[in-house]
């Protein structure tokens, strides 16, 4: 296969020497940093140009071409450019080598994750030394026993250039383990059953399937997702019967809505399972009792557009998180025999300035997930059983975290009638730290906290949370962090993270890469721009449809913010973000090109019109509530405002490092390669103009921890090289 591999590479590198070698562009970019021998010529497409009309508008899109992803001339351009990337950054390689052995010398090689108890085991993945991928292990709970390997993703990985364990569910009588593993990186999972009293395999498999996975509790019924093929939207759900044919499952939902996708879940009191159909701005919830599987779903409340539900079950009760006169969402309870939103009542009310996340129930307590100013907080409580009488949350109070800016969220917790909460922490400055919390006693254990090597001390840190000022006057925060010793004289490298959609939240959170950053001088910062949550459900309908734009502006206004205030200066300052960040980095590059040095695009989704205009493309009709549909004439002309690969012009832009993945699910590779072949075309400058197409992995990019590490440390390259050749 490597011999076949390699041919198959040769003929793609010869091909493009045909397919672009008339197209050439001189000369070469100039390099910001490090003297460089000559560089190749930047590969330049072939222009095909494809007429695209809507609402009598006529767009001309000259590499439409490259969306044929089996075409050689395709697979040869992507080569090309990745060649070309490779030559640019060459003489980076020392300084990316030592990135790589500076992140892996950070993070212990050899290290296990915090146990989760689930019935008689506690469970928990370790990683050994020169090995990519995890390996899945259980002993008896309240002992020291002895250790059983019930996973090894590495033993699965061989052969494979890509291998992710999507999701992997053990049943309840702890015998059997169901896990849904993808060796190509598009999402499309095969679940495999292991009897984990002799490790032997089962013999059914179940192909071309989503991660979405659900054991009944008679111990040998599982429900799993399949998607659409050509959408991949989640729209059938099945039941399987342990030792079946799979092609005899059995069908039991299907969601008609091409704007809804579905899912099966449990609620954690292990009762009932629960069939979730979603959209953007809808939900609808079914039921069904975990011990009788082959039973009939039942509804609880039928879908309405603009009422999204969330359920979950305590004692007689479900529990109701709803937006229904709540946009911030309030909690409700209803009984299990009578459910139908008529009988809803309610428990935590409605505040215009608190969001309620998530709500987390045991059997003795109630534990809410709550978003204020920004940070998420975590709130502990008792259900008022209210017989006869109004049901509320008493004796509550929150967690203290005792830091301006950080992370925190509710872990894993498998056992429902437990008095222990284990929930996560961690911020700007401390790293990643699993806490047991007993709700009783009030009292805290630290069960484990990623340790960072090579002389790492919190105390050589400093996070900060700042206000920005969009143009509409709305405050826009942002969180910071920099080595002490950092001065605000405007000569620090800065680099500026945006996210800003789907109601996503970006936090706070810790990273061993980053450091690497901060004490070569950068200041790393995260913009918490309109189409996030952070302030709210209002945060983000601030940032969609119509008022998308927010999201650029303010991510525009955060970065002035920090000019003005002498953190950084436009030569310094870089900008990051990917999918649907790639699209706010893509759009902030056409608007604002003179306030950034360099900008890296990961998997950006930059061909706005083109792509909500195709239905066969995943996710086109599920986002037309994020996004707007293009074939109402308003919505398009707003998205071709902002659309990053129709606003390309001819100027010049930042130094710019694309990255993507050919088995992409969600941001197809085109898009990525289209924007860079149109920015070549057009762009005054001769700056860095990198695309880099890993041709093996998706959207979440290369699947074992070391070529993550690599993938991180050219990024860091890129930047460094880059900041290094700034005035």
């Amino acid at each position: 296969m490597a011999a076949t591999r390699h041919s198959v590479r040769r003929w793609h590198l010869w091909l493009a020497v045909l397919v672009l070698g008339a197209c050439q562009r001189g000369p070469a970019p100039t390099r910001a940093g490090s003297a460089v021998a000559e560089l190749p010529r930047e590969p330049m497409a072939a222009a095909r140009p494809v007429a695209l009309t809507a609402h009598g508008h006529t767009r001309t899109d000259e590499y439409y071409w490259l969306r044929q992803r089996d075409d050689p001339q395709v697979r040869a351009y992507l080569e090309a450019e990745n060649a070309y990337t490779a030559a640019v950054m060459r003489p980076t390689a020392a300084l990316q080598e030592t990135l790589f052995q500076e992140i892996k010398g950070r993070i212990k090689q050899t290290d296990a994750t915090a146990p989760v108890r689930h019935g008689d085991f506690v469970y928990y993945a370790r990683y050994e030394d020169g090995k990519e991928y995890p390996i899945h292990c259980r002993r008896r709970a309240g002992t020291s026993g002895t250790e059983q390997v019930i996973l090894d993703v590495n033993e699965l990985a061989v052969g494979h250039e890509f291998c992710e364990v999507g999701a992997w569910r053990v049943s309840a009588d702890d015998r059997v383990l169901a896990y849904a593993l993808d060796t190509r990186g598009r999402r499309f999972h095969t679940i495999r059953f292991r009897d984990l009293e002799t490790g032997r395999e089962f013999p059914e498999q179940i192909a071309n399937v989503t991660d979405n996975l659900a054991w009944a509790e008679d111990r040998q019924t599982l429900f799993y997702t399949r998607q659409d093929s050509l959408t991949l939207r989640w729209h059938r759900i099945y039941r399987h019967v342990l030792g079946a044919d799979p092609a005899q499952d059995v069908l039991v939902y299907e969601e008609p809505d091409e704007t809804f996708d579905c899912y099966v879940t449990k609620t954690r009191s292990g009762r009932f399972l629960l069939i979730g159909s979603q959209q953007t701005v809808a939900t609808e919830f079914r039921f069904l009792e975990a011990d009788r599987p082959e039973g009939q779903f039942r509804l609880i409340e039928p879908r309405r557009r603009g009422h999204e539900y969330f359920v979950d079950h305590w004692g007689d009760w479900f529990l109701i998180r709803t937006n229904d006169q709540a946009r911030n969402f309030r909690l409700m309870r209803t009984p299990v025999t009578a459910p139908a939103q008529a009988n809803w009542e309610e428990v935590v009310p409605h505040r215009a300035d608190v969001l309620l996340e998530d709500v987390h129930p045991f059997r003795r307590h109630l534990v809410l997930e709550e978003r204020r100013d920004g940070l998420r907080q975590i709130r502990v409580g008792r259900l008022q059983a209210g017989a006869g009488g109004a049901a509320g949350l008493v004796e509550d109070y929150y967690l203290d975290f005792g830091e301006p800016v950080y992370e925190a969220q509710v872990g894993p917790n498998e056992v429902f009638d437990t008095s222990v909460l284990r929930y996560r922490y961690s911020s700007l400055t401390t790293p990643d730290s699993d806490y047991d919390y007993d709700m009783d006693s009030h009292q805290q254990t630290l069960v484990k906290r990623q340790e960072i090597l090579g002389g790492f001390d919190p105390a050589n840190y400093r996070a900060e949370r700042l206000w920005a000022t969009a143009p509409d006057g709305t405050r826009v925060p942002i969180s910071l962090v920099y080595r002490r010793g950092f001065t605000r004289d405007g000569s620090h490298p800065l680099l500026l993270y945006g996210y800003g959609a789907y109601g996503i939240s970006s936090n706070a959170y810790f990273s061993a890469y980053r450091i690497s950053l901060l004490d070569r001088g950068f200041a790393y910062a995260i913009a918490h721009v309109r189409g996030g949550q952070e302030l709210g459900r209002q945060w983000y309908e601030d940032g969609k449809l119509l008022h998308k734009r927010n999201t650029f502006t303010d991510f525009i206004a955060c970065a002035e913010f920090l000019v003005d205030q002498g953190y950084t200066r436009p030569e310094r300052l870089f900008a990051y973000g990917g999918s649907a960040g790639g699209l706010l980095v893509g759009a902030v590059a056409n608007m604002r090109p003179d306030l950034f040095a360099g900008i890296v695009a990961d998997v950006p989704f930059v061909d706005v019109v083109t792509t909500m205009l195709d239905e066969t493309i995943p996710l086109t009709t599920s986002e037309y509530d994020e996004w707007g549909n293009p074939n109402q004439r308003e919505y398009y002309e707003y998205m071709l405002s902002y659309s990053p690969y129709d606003n390309v012009e001819a100027k010049a832009y930042p130094h710019l490092l694309v990255l993507a993945g050919l088995h992409d699910s969600q941001v197809q590779y085109w898009e990525p390669a289209k924007w860079v072949a149109r920015l070549r075309a057009r762009r005054t400058d001769h700056h860095r103009l990198l695309l880099r197409t890993d041709m093996e992995s998706g959207h979440g990019g290369p699947s074992g921890r070391y070529r993550a590490y690599r993938e991180r440390a050219l990024i860091y390259a890129f930047l460094l090289d880059v900041a290094r050749g700034a005035p």
